[in-house]
């Protein structure tokens, strides 16, 4: 089975390339299932019920988030109702949402997405370990892919090896770049710390770079806006063993926009 990874969607130049991209490479890499992060996707900060079924409608299975997902106020119209988007699971009991999918692909396999969020240099929240447990004992064995969307490698690195052989997956997200550790730990599982940003490279981890030096040299506060150019579709191929739920290549994928 091959698994398609999207590292953070940001802004319209992102999900202009996931448009553009993820059908062309559904069909050409034979891709069986595809995650995305998306709580970038719209104007830089949050989604929007629009933007997200923009995403699923260019081919993205289930969306995963993070930090930034309820930016806009928009998204609690859906963040219920709709089972493929994602908030990290290890929120408070009561924000709206869910932090687990599972489900089956087109071919009948049956798959699920778990997504954690980190708590060094983050927001508090609870403890990402404890809750990835208290999913794994509810899930039968299967396919799982993890989104470790947090700020500290460490961090990330560690949830790798803590769910070596007891997931299929697990990739970070969050600092929109990509990292060149992709590796299949000893018991099985794909690992990356970070499969990078899914948007414009022209600016500072896909701001306009004026915006950004402005606050680092005058420390005066500025309404972020997405960059626009060198767009790049960046993620990571996988290819899980059905039979038993190990992966068996992880290859980092960066597509330029065409």
């Amino acid at each position: 089975m091959r698994i398609l990874l999207i590292g953070d969607i940001v802004g319209r130049p992102g999900r202009r390339i996931v448009r553009e991209m993820v059908p062309r490479l559904r069909a050409e890499l034979e891709i069986d299932f595809t995650v995305g992060n998306c709580e970038n996707a719209a104007a830089g900060a949050g989604l929007t019920p629009k933007t997200a079924e923009e995403l699923f409608g260019a081919g993205i299975d289930v969306l995963t988030s993070g930090n930034h997902i309820f930016d806009k106020k928009e998204i609690f119209q859906i963040i219920d109702s709709e089972p493929r988007l994602l908030r990290p699971a290890n929120y408070a009991p009561g924000v709206p949402g869910r932090g687990l999918w599972s489900g089956s692909t087109r071919g009948g396999q049956r798959v699920a997405v778990i997504n954690l969020q980190g708590r060094i240099f983050m927001a508090p929240n609870d403890c990402p370990f404890r809750t990835v447990d208290h999913l794994l004992d509810q899930l039968e064995e299967q396919i799982i892919i993890v989104d470790m969307h947090a700020e500290a490698t460490s961090e990330k690195i560690a949830m790798g090896w803590y769910l070596d052989g007891r997931v299929s997956v697990v990739f970070g997200s969050h600092t929109h770049v990509p990292t060149a550790d992709e590796m299949i730990l000893p018991k099985g599982t794909a690992y990356i710390t970070d499969l990078g940003m899914t948007g414009p490279y022209d600016g500072v981890i896909g701001v306009k770079r004026d915006l950004v030096l402005d606050r680092f040299l005058r420390g005066l506060p500025k309404r972020f806006e997405p960059s626009s150019g060198d767009v790049r579709l960046c993620g990571a191929l996988v290819e899980i063993d059905e039979q038993t739920f190990s992966a068996t290549s992880i290859q980092r994928l960066m597509v330029h926009s065409t």
